[in-house]
């Protein structure tokens, strides 16, 4: 006898109303019998040990309906069936299935705001993918998230239809066909209670505006909810700057147009009274270092109340706390307000807690840089005490290798182990290399052909490698450099250069003279502190004068004196110091070094020495002073004069912006136009940087205005400051995919009739 006797659909309604009748009609239960046999039909791509291990009988043990009614139960709840049930033939349990059917592909029309592969990830959070059992409440879902995702971008009249079309196999392809629309743009932002403040002093605390000229980069014209939450705090933080301690936020009001395409924001406010700082006091557990905590108080008595000082002097105890070991230490700052004369004392309440010790140090958003090269800038170690000091230092010189914008370090406590926790430092990556291809035909070169290619990071194993190759007639270079910065464990560094450059000016005639320099070094750095590195090396340089048409009589004479080919052995001595907070963008902190070259060998005999300072003085969160200093001085030895092609160049980006790159020395007395250089040069910059109006504090694009002067000096010439040349302007400074780019625009403000002018000027690099 083939007797059906209980199904159950998907429709969770359905299936509660039918297992209420089963339950009440006697009439479907099945007599218990022992199975003989269990047999699935149905399925397609389920493998049928799937259903066999949801079962919840086996061949040879008794079956009763409340087995069966579990089985169905368990079946369903796997998310792959769209219908299931059970049939007996004497002895025979049959389980008849039929599948869902599965997601063959996924396919977005008139996708522009977002990248395929952040939707295809949105959608795979909430169960849809290609492959994935598919249902219509599935589909639902799916396009719940999508217009959230348009929502998260002011996108709101975004409108998503899907479209499932059945192929072979029980399977089906996705389609959502997507109109985005326009975005919701704010048309008002109004502020209402302030009398203190006016309306647009406040609003310049917001990162949302009505729009601007740069809208179309920031965006900040779309209303995003996070971001108004964001402008809210920055909002109730001036005021709290400011000594408002009890100002409040009443309410926000959002309006949205019935186009959905513009959008109204009111903020109402509470101003509150001024209150001034009456007094600081200790409480607490201080480890019998009062006096040192208090040395470290950032509240001053007297002043307005500042919510940031006070954030900063719990920051402060807390780190000061960390250097002990204690990673658990709770500062709280409690005030003891009066009201009457609008006064606030502080009572800064401490409990160190427990001292800790760190068991692992996890680290994250390093896609392409390999762990080793960020751990191995470590001081805080594993299983040992938790030492905020070290863990500070850390965290700078991670920063300081370069090739993230961004490093956080966060405390993990560990759940059941009240002395252990765990450090996560997490990174985010910057593009760290640049590569460029070009081609150039003229009836003089035929073709030209030049590449280039460099990556502080090559590989993400934290070596530098830089390949230059350029075929053409007048300029031919074969480069290659590499340093690897732990060349052994202790971190000893060592660098590779090998180089083969033809120099040939362009005068219009190939016959012209060239100069060929070709040459190997070496270098090691050794680290003497944290911030400190001595450099020792040497290099072996051949110089060749190739002479031609419009040979300077300087060549001339060089070659008389030590003949067309010279050779040089230069040992090299040098220190470097980077007490800066980042070497992409520094905004305090100091980079220093210096570096004599002595040539101890060959036809030319020679010292020179080179010293640069650059300083960075934050003036607020936004804008930073910087100034450079770069000195250099060169002296023929053993009776020899200065070789020419030692020789400092100035003039140009890297040096005074606003001239020409590399005249601003001496020329030449025989030939028109050519730039010797000289052994002494003196360089001043001076830089204001500011972030980029309408990109809010953006720091990897900005605004600067800058200073420069200077001048290289011949070997017969004294230092003149009269002679220095100056410029001012302003440029652009954008952290591209590409790398560090630089525009500038520069006006000589101190000139000679003969200097030769570039006002704009274009950089690929650092800073300076």
């Amino acid at each position: 006898m083939n007797f059906q006797f209980i199904r159950r659909r998907t429709n969770a309604s359905a299936l509660t109303l039918l297992a209420s009748a089963l339950a009440c009609l006697p009439a479907w239960a099945v007599e218990p019998f022992t199975v003989r046999d269990i047999r699935v039909e149905g399925l397609q791509r389920i493998e049928p040990g799937t259903v066999f291990a949801s079962l919840p009988f086996r061949v040879g043990e008794q079956y009763t309906d409340d087995k069966g009614a579990a089985a169905i139960r368990a079946l369903f709840a796997l998310g792959l069936f769209k219908d299931v049930r059970l049939e007996t033939q004497g002895e025979v349990l049959v389980v008849v299935v039929e599948e869902r059917p599965s997601v063959a592909a996924v396919e977005f029309v008139g996708l522009k705001e977002f990248d395929k592969d952040v939707l295809f990830k949105a959608l795979k959070e909430v169960g849809l993918a290609e492959g994935r059992p598919y249902d219509k409440a599935l589909a639902d879902k799916a396009e719940q998230e999508l217009k959230r995702q348009y929502i998260s971008r002011s996108l709101y009249g975004a409108e998503v239809v899907t479209t499932a079309t059945p192929i072979d196999r029980n399977r089906v392809n996705l389609t959502f066909t997507i109109t985005e629309g326009g975005p919701a743009k704010i048309s008002h932002i109004e502020i209402v209670g302030n009398k203190v403040f006016s309306a647009d002093t406040l609003r310049d605390q917001f990162n949302l505006d009505t729009g601007g000229w740069m809208s179309w980069y920031t965006k900040s014209d779309r209303y995003s909810r996070s971001k108004l939450n964001g402008d809210l705090e920055a909002l109730r933080s001036f005021y709290l700057a400011r000594g408002y301690l009890e100002f409040r936020i009443d309410s926000t009001q959002v309006a949205m147009t019935p186009d959905k395409q513009q959008m109204s924001i009111t903020v109402n406010i509470n101003e509150g009274e001024r209150f001034l700082v009456s007094g600081v006091k200790l409480e607490g557990n201080y480890l019998d270092k009062d006096d040192e905590f208090k040395s470290l108080v950032k509240i001053k008595s007297g002043e307005a109340y500042n919510a940031e000082t006070v954030a900063e002097t719990i920051k402060i105890f807390t780190d000061y706390f960390g250097k002990f070991g204690f990673a658990f230490a709770r500062v709280e700052a409690k005030p003891v307000i009066d009201r009457k004369n609008n006064r606030v004392q502080f009572l800064l309440f401490a409990e160190p807690s427990r001292r800790a010790y760190v068991r692992r140090i996890l680290v994250a958003g390093n896609n392409r840089t390999r762990d080793e090269v960020i751990r191995r800038e470590f001081r805080q170690l594993e299983a040992a005490w938790y030492d905020g000091d070290k863990i500070s230092l850390s965290r700078d010189r991670v920063n300081r290798l370069g090739y993230f914008t961004d490093v956080n370090v966060d405390t993990q406590e560990i759940p059941g182990a009240p002395d252990q926790v765990d450090l996560l430092f997490s990174v985010t990556e910057k593009p760290t290399g640049s590569i460029s291809l070009g081609a150039g035909f003229s009836s003089a070169e035929k073709v030209a052909l030049s590449f280039g290619i460099q990556q502080e990071n090559a590989f993400g194993s934290g070596n530098y490698l830089a390949i230059q190759v350029n075929t053409s007639k007048y300029n031919r270079n074969y480069v290659v450099s590499t340093t690897d910065p732990y060349f052994t464990q202790n971190g000893i560094s060592r660098s590779v250069d090998l180089f083969h450059r033809t120099t040939r000016p362009y005068l219009g005639d190939l016959n012209a003279y060239s100069l060929v320099n070709s040459g190997l070094g070496l270098r090691f750095g050794v680290p003497v502190t944290e911030t400190d590195r001595v450099f020792v090396g040497g290099n072996f340089e051949q110089t060749q004068i190739v002479a031609g048409t419009g040979l300077p009589v300087e060549y001339q004479n060089y070659a008389n004196k030590f003949g067309s080919t010279s050779t040089a052995l230069p040992l090299t001595l040098g220190w470097a110091h980077d007490g800066r907070d980042s070497a992409l963008v520094p905004t305090k902190g100091s980079l220093q070094s210096f570096t004599a070259d002595v040539s101890v060998a060959g036809d030319v005999r020679y010292a020179r020495t080179n010293f640069k300072y650059q300083q960075y003085i934050p003036l607020n969160k936004k804008y930073t002073f910087a100034f450079n200093t770069d000195l250099g001085w060169g002296q023929g030895l053993s009776g020899q004069d200065y070789p020419l092609f030692k020789n400092f160049y100035v003039g140009g980006l890297g040096s005074v912006r606003g001239f020409e790159q590399s005249t601003l020395g001496p020329k030449s007395s025989s030939t028109s136009g050519i730039y010797l250089g000289g052994p002494k040069k003196v360089v001043f910059n001076a830089e204001l940087m500011t972030p980029f109006p309408g990109a809010g504090n953006d720091k990897t694009l900005r605004l600067f205005a800058f200073t420069d002067v200077g001048r290289a000096f011949g070997q017969n010439e004294s230092v003149s400051f009269a002679q220095l040349r100056a410029s001012a302007g302003f440029g652009l400074s954008w952290i591209s995919p590409m790398g560090p780019l630089r525009f500038s625009y520069a006006v000589p403000i101190r000139q000679q009739t003969d200097d030769r002018i570039q006002k704009l000027q274009f950089q690929i690099g650092t800073s300076f």
